[in-house]
């Protein structure tokens, strides 16, 4: 793998220990290289908080006397393109040009309308050689929530279900039956520390009466998002402990109780997933998990507004009941959950 591969992968291992937790930025990494050693990485942490290249600097700053020396011969390396306007913070661009570092490797550009080319232009214009495209796919891929919601104006959708192996998602009577084992319990936890929100529909909970958190993993909940057309739920429910921000769309009104946001919608017979999406991103969530139930799962999946299937597959069969959704995709990953099949689909 080449020299400049190698720095860039290690930019995406950085960048990725942001997920869950800078939404609605993107996942950035970045590291600075001195005559073939690195001298100083960083990622962006936290939303709101310095950048990649900041943090990248400044660990030089920190650890060497004469860090104002070797930045002016070292190369910067950095994930997504080096922002050139001010916003929570200032431009990272003009922080390479003030340490007047040479030259810029970056893996994809941003297509932030306030970025998209103006980082690579300004830092032409200051005479940094600027090289960009390396790990281009990957450094794209990893910030795939961030590219939709830019490009798409809605959040990535995710969607996860567990199924029989016979292919049912629940019983046809309204009653529980657990699918998945423990080990796929947590992961789906882990995963909800990842995403900004998790959406069901009303069957799923008023049957389930889910709490929809990350109490079998570490990370922040996500919002919960639920379906209730006419506000039939009851406030018993966890959905409304008021311990998570929660919206519930529905047909009858907008207003605000302490944490719970009702959003009315201006037509509930048709464009329900494309109007719920587009609430989603003016709200800045990134991503969304949809949990169930089945008719929600297929409404976005008739819609194709889905990007991603997650779906696990338990050794128990129901020989009738609820049949469980189907996508067609690209099968990216198959692998098990303690006894249970996880396929992961992407929507190409």
């Amino acid at each position: 793998m080449p020299h400049h591969e190698q720095y860039m992968q290690r930019c995406l291992d950085l960048a990725a220990l942001g997920i869950g937790n800078v939404s609605p930025n993107p996942m950035v990494g970045s590291v600075v290289v001195h005559n073939g050693r690195i001298i100083g990485e960083g990622y962006h942490q936290q939303y709101g908080q310095p950048h990649a290249e900041v943090n990248a600097v400044n660990q030089v700053l920190q650890n060497f006397s004469n860090a104002d020396e070797l930045l002016k011969a070292s190369t910067i390396y950095v994930s997504l393109e080096p922002c050139a306007h001010y916003g929570k913070t200032p431009p990272c661009a003009d922080l390479i040009i003030k340490h007047r570092i040479p030259e810029v490797i970056i893996g994809c550009r941003d297509p932030f309308e306030a970025v998209d080319g103006k980082g690579i232009e300004k830092l032409k214009d200051a005479g940094i050689n600027v090289t960009l495209g390396v790990l281009e796919e990957e450094c794209q891929f990893l910030n795939r929530r961030f590219f939709t919601r830019v490009k798409k104006h809605r959040p990535y959708v995710i969607l996860k279900w567990a199924q029989t192996a016979d292919k049912f998602f629940a019983p046809d009577d309204n009653s529980q039956f657990w699918i998945t084992g423990a080990e796929s319990r947590k992961l789906v936890h882990q995963w909800r520390g990842e995403e900004d929100a998790i959406l069901v529909g009303k069957n799923t909970a008023a049957t389930d009466n889910p709490q929809l958190n990350v109490r079998y993993s570490e990370g922040k909940s996500p919002k919960r998002i639920v379906i209730d057309r006419r506000l039939e739920l009851s406030k018993d429910l966890n959905l409304f402990d008021q311990s998570v921000e929660t919206l519930v769309f529905n047909e009858l009104k907008t207003d605000i109780e302490g944490k719970i946001k009702y959003i009315a919608l201006e037509d509930f017979d048709r464009y329900v997933p494309q109007y719920i999406l587009y609430q989603l991103y003016l709200q800045d969530i990134q991503s969304v998990i949809i949990e169930g139930g089945a008719h929600t799962l297929n409404s976005f999946i008739a819609a194709n507004l889905w990007d991603e299937a997650r779906v696990f597959t338990g050794a128990s069969t129901l020989t009738k009941g609820i049949k469980a959704p189907q996508v067609n995709g690209v099968i990216a990953a198959e692998t098990t959950t303690g006894p249970d099949h996880l396929q992961i689909t992407y929507n190409k």
